[in-house]
């Protein structure tokens, strides 16, 4: 089966959708997902060789992207929805290794040609000089390395960043930490920015401490992609996000992690008001 949406079965299966595609498949039935497919790894095995040649997606993938664009579409309410364009390894976001910024991830592909050639890029990915480097550091597998791919709509996020379920450099189990800056989260995951970090007891729900900083860049979406601009000046040192919001963010990663029975690391947005999980991994860092 190429194609496999967040309702499937498959789609709780890291053999099958990777890391990333079963963490958010797991997760789909009870918490404020975006609608989503996945590349599964079935779809690698097929197309898969693609990504070391020139010539573009073949004719049948393109159909099946096509026709699962169109489904998407239908989910989202939109002829030609926005959508993120994302790695899942299988081996990808597990309890050792997160893999973070190793693979590529594409944002605001509109278009079924669009999203079929942004997966084999996605694909392409799994065989660089980084990731390469970063699997045989690790002790993983590097000649027989299998991708999945999640096509996931793209919320266009007013707020957006990370949130981790235990402080991750003190270790304190009872904390929720949440780095948090305007726009898409890429600014925030890629270090570009220099995010508001929001502590918050866990049980009791108190902001502990809100460092807000001076926020210089942000990451927007733009046609046919996303770009890094510089906040407005009026904004830089206001706090990107109330109390309130941090406690809705500290609650979420607290549910993720009774839900997932182990400390989370999030990406999390806001969007009008509402609060979408983008990722959910386990924290690597603690002891």
């Amino acid at each position: 089966m190429e194609i496999v949406w967040l309702d499937h079965e498959w789609s709780r299966d890291v053999t099958k959708v990777g890391g990333k595609g079963a963490s958010l498949g797991r997760l789909a039935d009870g918490f404020t997902v975006p609608p989503a497919f996945n590349m599964s790894v079935d779809a690698f095995a097929r197309w898969g060789e693609s990504r070391f040649s020139d010539d573009g997606p073949p004719a049948d993938m393109l159909e099946a992207v096509k026709d699962a664009y169109a489904k998407l579409g239908v989910l989202c309410g939109s002829d030609e929805p926005a959508v993120a364009v994302r790695s899942s390894a299988v081996d990808e976001d597990g309890s050792d290794n997160s893999f973070a910024g190793q693979h590529d991830t594409f944002l605001n592909v509109k278009g079924s040609e669009a999203v079929a050639l942004a997966i084999i890029r996605c694909w392409a990915s799994l065989d660089g000089e980084v990731a390469m480097d970063y699997r045989k550091q690790s002790g993983l597998e590097v000649d027989d390395a299998v991708m999945a791919v999640v096509v996931q709509e793209m919320v266009p996020a007013d707020i957006s960043g990370v949130a981790f379920s235990a402080n991750p450099v003190t270790g304190e189990l009872g904390e929720v930490v949440i780095n948090s800056s305007w726009g898409l989260g890429e600014s925030v995951v890629s270090g570009t920015v220099t995010p508001d970090t929001y502590t918050i007891d866990k049980v009791g729900g108190t902001v502990i401490s809100a460092q807000i900083a001076n926020k210089g860049r942000m990451t927007v979406s733009k046609d046919g992609g996303a770009e890094e601009v510089d906040v407005p000046r009026i904004m830089r040192e206001q706090p990107s996000m109330s109390d309130g919001q941090a406690q809705e963010v500290a609650r979420l990663a607290g549910s993720l992690e009774d839900r997932e029975t182990h400390p989370v690391d999030i990406e999390w947005a806001f969007y009008r008001d509402t609060l979408y999980l983008l990722q959910c991994r386990p924290i690597t860092t603690l002891g």
